[in-house]
C-alpha cells in the first residue's frame, strides 16, 4: 500500500498552470526521485505535498497521505502534520537555519512546537538525532552556530531538524547541489541509512542523474509540469524512451570541445604561500593560537591554459583564491601576475587587479537586481584609468553580451528578465568585457541545470579557443574539471597534493586523497546504446 499517492495534481497559480496532471506513489522503504530542469515542477510538487503553496494557488486532484487527503485539511492540520508525519530537507542550508539560533535550538524546535516530549527530552533526542547525522557531542555541542559549520555539516543540522520526530515520509530538495563530492556522498548515504532502518519513504528531488543513478527505487523525469517518463530507475535511464530523457542524460556527461592550450610564459605565479587566521583566545593573557588556512602552496599558471582546482570544503580553495585576486594579503610568500606583485605596500595592486576578474557562482546574488544589463556589466570600467564613454562604451556592451551568444539589446533589461544560464553568460560577459588577463570562474556551474550546464561549458571552450583565455576553474564536480580544463591542481588541507594534466590526474591518480575524490564522484551507469538510440531532437 502505498504511503504517498498523488493523482492528477493539477496546481495553477494566479491563473497559470504549473503543474498538469502529476501521478506518483510512495511506499515506505521506497526512495522515488524527480529529476528535471529548473521551472520543470519539480520543488512545487513538493511544496504542494507540504501544503506550502503561495496566495493565488488553485489546486485540483488528490494527494493522499494515508487515507488523509492533504488538499482537505486545514493549515493547522498541516501545521500538525508537518515536521512529525512529513519532514522536509531544503537545497541551501544556512537559509534554512536561523543564524542567531544556536543547532541545537533549532533541532529541539521541531520537537516542541509538536508537544512530543519535555524541554528536557527534547534535548536528549536533539542530541541523540545530532549524534545520528554524524555530528558527535564532543565536536559538534548543542550551543553551536550555524556559521561555525561547513556547508555539509550545516546541511546534516536541516536533516536532524526533519527526522527529529521519525517521519513517515521525508522530502529532499536537491539537498546535495553545494556540496563537495565526499560530503555529497556522506550525505547520500545518510539518507539510504535512514530509509532502510527507519523505514522511511524519500522523495528526492535533483537534477544529477547520477545521485539519481545509484539512490532512487523509481524515477520520475518532469518537464514543464508534467511526468515525461517513470519506472524504475535502472529501466528508464536505461531505455530513455522520451527524448527529454535521453538528452539530461547526454547533458550529464557532456564534455566541452576544448582544443589544444596555447600555453606559452608563465602568466600568474604563486610561490610559497601561507595565510593564516586568528582563533579565539584560550586564555586571558595568552596570545591568540593561529590557524594555517593555506600552507605553502606554490604553482604557475601559463598564458592561455586552463587550471583546474579541487578539494573539499574548508581546504583552502577560496582563502586561495582571495589571496589570488588580491582581495587579502598572505603572511608568507608571494603572487605576481605577469611579473607584478598582486599585493604592494600593504595594499592591493590597482595595475595587477584590472588584470583579473570573477565570475561566482550564483549569477543573480552577485548582480544587483535594480541595474540594468549595461550598467551591470560595465563594472569592472571603474578599474581603468580611462574608461570608454559614450559610442565606445555601447560598442564594448554589444561585443560583450555578442561573445557570450547574447542580443545587443539585452543591455536595457533588468536581471529578473533572464534565465540562470543567461545571467551567467552575462556574468561572464562582465569579466570578459575589460580583456582580463585571467579569469577565475569560482564553483560557476554548480547551481545549473545539466543542459544548460552543457550550454556555458561549450561557451568557454568557445571563448577560450576565440581569446586565448587563461582561466582557473574551481570546483566540486569532478566530471566538469575533467572536461574543461588542461591540468587541475588537488588541495587538501591547505596544501596541493597534486599538480598533474587533467588526463594523468583521472586516468592514474597518485595521492590518495585524489583517488578518494574521484571514487566518492556519483558516476552515470554506462549503458549500451539501445536500437532506438536515434531519437529525434526537441
Amino acid at each position: 500500500m502505498s504511503l504517498l499517492d498523488i493523482r492528477d495534481l493539477t496546481l495553477s497559480i494566479h491563473g497559470k498552470e504549473i503543474l498538469k496532471g502529476i501521478s506518483l506513489s510512495l511506499a515506505e522503504g521506497e526512495i522515488v526521485a524527480l529529476t528535471g530542469e529548473s521551472g520543470s515542477g519539480k520543488s512545487m510538487t513538493a511544496f504542494a505535498t507540504m501544503g506550502l503553496v503561495p496566495k493565488g494557488t488553485e489546486m485540483r486532484g488528490a494527494i493522499h497521505f494515508g487515507k488523509t487527503n492533504l488538499l482537505t485539511l486545514t493549515e493547522p492540520q498541516m501545521c500538525d502534520l508537518r515536521g512529525r508525519e512529513i519532514g522536509m530537507v531544503f537545497q541551501e542550508p544556512m537559509t534554512a537555519l536561523n543564524p542567531v539560533q544556536t543547532i541545537g535550538a533549532q533541532v529541539m524546535e521541531t520537537i516542541l512546537v509538536h508537544d512530543a516530549m519535555t524541554p528536557a527530552r527534547a534535548e536528549e533526542r536533539a542530541r541523540d538525532v545530532l549524534d545520528r547525522v554524524g555530528l558527535p557531542s564532543d565536536r559538534f555541542p548543542l550551543g553551536r552556530y550555524p556559521h561555525e559549520l561547513s556547508g555539509g555539516q550545516r546541511q546534516r543540522v536541516v536533516i536532524a531538524m526533519a527526522i527529529a520526530l521519525r517521519p513517515r515520509l521525508l522530502i529532499a530538495d536537491e539537498p546535495t547541489t553545494a556540496l563537495d563530492v565526499t560530503t555529497q556522498a556522506q550525505i547520500l548515504d545518510l539518507l539510504k541509512d535512514l530509509v532502510r532502518e527507519q523505514n522511511m519513504a524519500l522523495m528526492m528531488i535533483t537534477h544529477d542523474l547520477a545521485v539519481v543513478s545509484d539512490l532512487a527505487d523509481t524515477l520520475n523525469v518532469m518537464r514543464h509540469g508534467e511526468i515525461l517518463e517513470c519506472g524504475p530507475t535502472g529501466q528508464v535511464l536505461r531505455e530513455m524512451r522520451h527524448p527529454y530523457t535521453r538528452q539530461l542524460f547526454e547533458a550529464s556527461r557532456h564534455e566541452a570541445n576544448l582544443g589544444a592550450a596555447k600555453a606559452d610564459d608563465v602568466l600568474l605565479s604563486v610561490q610559497d604561500v601561507s595565510r593564516d587566521y586568528p582563533l579565539p583566545r584560550t586564555s586571558l593573557f595568552g596570545s591568540r593560537p593561529q590557524f594555517r588556512a593555506v600552507k605553502q602552496v606554490s604553482f604557475d599558471i601559463k598564458r592561455g591554459e586552463r587550471v583546474g582546482l579541487v578539494g573539499e570544503s574548508g581546504c583552502g580553495k577560496s582563502t586561495l583564491t582571495r589571496a589570488i585576486l588580491g582581495l587579502e594579503p598572505v603572511q608568507e610568500g608571494h603572487i605576481t601576475l605577469d611579473g607584478d606583485p598582486v599585493w604592494q605596500d600593504g595594499h592591493a595592486n590597482l595595475t595587477v587587479r584590472r588584470k583579473m576578474q570573477v565570475v561566482f557562482q550564483d549569477p543573480y546574488g552577485s548582480f544587483n537586481p535594480r541595474h540594468r544589463v549595461a550598467r551591470l556589466i560595465t563594472e569592472p570600467f571603474h578599474l581603468l584609468p580611462d574608461p570608454p564613454s559614450g559610442a565606445k562604451r555601447d560598442t564594448a556592451i554589444a561585443d560583450a553580451l555578442a561573445a557570450v551568444g547574447l542580443r545587443p539589446e539585452d543591455a536595457d533589461k533588468h536581471i529578473h528578465a533572464f534565465s540562470g544560464g543567461q545571467r551567467q553568460r552575462i556574468a561572464i560577459a562582465r569579466a570578459l568585457i575589460i580583456r582580463p588577463e585571467l579569469i577565475v570562474f569560482d564553483e560557476a556551474v554548480s547551481a545549473l541545470d545539466v543542459r544548460v550546464r552543457a550550454q556555458i561549458l561549450d561557451l568557454m571552450a568557445d571563448l577560450s579557443r576565440d581569446y586565448g583565455l587563461t582561466y582557473l576553474f574551481i570546483s566540486h564536480d569532478l566530471s566538469v574539471v575533467r572536461s574543461i580544463t588542461d591540468r587541475v591542481l588537488v588541495m587538501r588541507a591547505g596544501e596541493i597534493v597534486e599538480d598533474r594534466p587533467t588526463s594523468d590526474i583521472f586516468d592514474n591518480p597518485r595521492h590518495p586523497y585524489t583517488r578518494s575524490l574521484i571514487d566518492a564522484a556519483p558516476q552515470l551507469p554506462d549503458f549500451q546504446e539501445t536500437q532506438d538510440a536515434a531519437l529525434p531532437a526537441l
